[in-house]
């Protein structure tokens, strides 16, 4: 490829030099840990698919009632392959477990990525936090239902932070593993159920009007947009390893290829299944009336109860998948910016034999622990609707979060062409960055949507200081991450220097000090 072996001012170190020969070791994540399968696997974890399947597609069908959910699927799909492009090349050039603020270093800046990197970390927290309500609920749900137990939802909850955060020291293969099993298993069940919705299809029959585009009309169309983006969550992660591979320009664009379209194929084959089993007609009402409940019912009616108490299970240890996920990228992003002076050098630095970023994984557990603390304090409150701080824990964090990594994904297009222009490489990256251009537009256009349509996405009213104040959070984020940017470059502008550069920085002081 043309501009693969192009010279810059920064040498590249290759993963085994870089892993194995600066001072100070344990400021460099285990090269060699991921094969294709268990970066695969660590990805796909976060997208949970039980539970975008049975919560987030019947709550877009409901809420926006948008009939043509699978066909956005297919769009959406389409869009991040476009973005994944400029995305993975950029990869074979960047390898740092800061990923998304790496790159927009890069590209754009220092100060951009140090902006990015505070985003980067508090929308993956929010995302990972968010579950644990959800998580929490439908435990307890199960509890009561099989075992005659009636327990909190905080009290599972906090059980799976502290379980999560005690793997999360593991080794990276077996979190991978661990991940894998629960993974496979899942997307089994579900396609057992998609072959039963055809088998077994409603009056209508094996209907394909849910892939017509005349049903994607009406003023839901954006909002089901953000919805659904965020069952794709997950993809963008495979840089986050990059440094845990032992052929990260090779697996990790690889991975990212496989996973978009994995799971675009994946989600718009089990939405229609969704319309094919309760009918493209009924479809909207149906999970207006049952939501969550959805899907559990048209199982129980084609496979049984049997079928769908393992599928009530599975959902929860999707979840749980997808929670061990997301801790596991937040503590590799706090690691990188404790690396490059962003965080306490502390964050900085593994621990132990297993090489995992401990601080940042502690940290995440103290904040998953104080979050699901606070909403069990709110939920003692007489609020009128006992299952309000659950439910507003996960809708207010997953949408959150979701609105930062669609901003993230908007700026690392605009830096993939940035980068490529400034090194000279335009003409021979032309196509690429060409859509990157399309992708990146089509990101901000929903980025938009997210914004202006936050107060529906978490359920609040058009006046409710939450339809300002949630996204705030991601503003006040960039706002920070920019100011402290900003500071370093003229205090520290040898640290500011450092940012994106992961563990590369230290090989290059390791050069100086050599030379002198």
């Amino acid at each position: 490829m043309t501009t693969g072996s192009s010279s810059t001012s920064r040498s590249r170190p290759t993963a085994e030099s870089g892993i194995s020969t600066f001072k100070g070791q344990d400021r460099a994540l285990r090269a060699g840990r991921l094969g294709t399968a268990g970066l695969l696997l660590s990805v796909l974890a976060a997208t949970a698919p039980l539970m975008v399947v049975a919560g987030v597609m019947p709550t877009t069908f409901g809420v926006m009632g948008i009939v043509g959910q699978p066909l956005l699927f297919v769009i959406l799909g389409v869009v991040l392959a476009l973005f994944s492009v400029g995305y993975a090349e950029m990869s074979r050039h960047v390898h740092n477990a800061g990923a998304f603020y790496a790159y927009i270093s890069r590209g754009l800046g220092g100060t951009a990525g140090a902006g990015a990197a505070l985003v980067a970390l508090v929308a993956y927290s929010a995302l990972q936090v968010g579950i644990y309500g959800i998580f929490g609920f439908e435990v307890s749900g199960l509890c009561a239902t099989y075992l005659d137990l009636e327990i909190a939802w905080w009290i599972p909850a906090l059980l799976a932070a502290l379980i999560v955060g005690a793997l999360a020291w593991l080794k990276i293969d077996v979190n991978a593993r661990v991940l894998g099993v629960l993974l496979v298993v899942e997307v089994a069940l579900v396609i057992i159920f998609d072959i039963a919705a055809v088998a077994d299809p409603a009056k209508e029959g094996l209907s394909l009007h849910a892939f017509n585009p005349d049903t994607l009309t009406g003023a839901g169309v954006g909002t089901a947009l953000c919805f659904c983006i965020a069952a794709f969550l997950g993809f963008e992660q495979a840089p986050v390893y990059a440094e845990e591979t032992s052929r990260p320009h090779i697996l990790v664009p690889r991975v990212m290829f496989y996973a978009v379209a994995g799971v675009a194929v994946f989600l718009a084959l089990s939405c229609w299944a969704l319309t094919v089993a309760a009918g493209p007609s009924g479809i909207v009402g149906a999970s207006q009336k049952q939501s969550a409940g959805l899907l559990f019912n048209l199982t129980e009616a084609r496979l049984g109860g049997t079928f769908t108490d393992v599928l009530h299970v599975l959902f929860v240890t999707g979840m749980f998948a997808a929670m061990l996920s997301f801790h596991n990228v937040v503590a590799r992003y706090a690691f990188a910016m404790g690396r490059e002076g962003l965080l306490p050098a502390a964050f900085g630095r593994t621990t132990g034999t297993s090489g995992a970023p401990g601080t940042g994984s502690l940290l995440q557990t103290i904040v998953s622990v104080l979050v699901v603390g606070a909403f069990a304090v709110a939920d003692d409150k007489p609020t009128g609707d006992p299952t309000a701080p659950v439910l507003h824990l996960f809708t207010w964090g997953g949408n959150v979060g979701a609105l930062g990594v669609i901003l993230l994904m908007a700026a690392a297009s605009l830096s993939v062409i940035v980068f490529f222009v400034r090194r000279g490489a335009a003409r021979a990256q032309a196509w690429r960055l060409v859509t990157s251009v399309i992708a990146g537009v089509s990101l901000l256009v929903i980025a938009g949507y997210t914004v202006k349509d936050f107060d529906l996405l978490v359920g609040a009213g058009p006046d409710s200081a939450l339809s300002w104040g949630l996204p705030g959070v991601i503003g006040a984020a960039l706002v920070l991450g920019l100011v402290q940017g900003l500071v370093l470059r003229s205090r520290k502008p040898e640290a500011h220097a450092r940012i994106g550069l992961g563990n590369e920085a230290f090989q290059l002081e390791k050069a100086a000090e050599t030379a002198s």
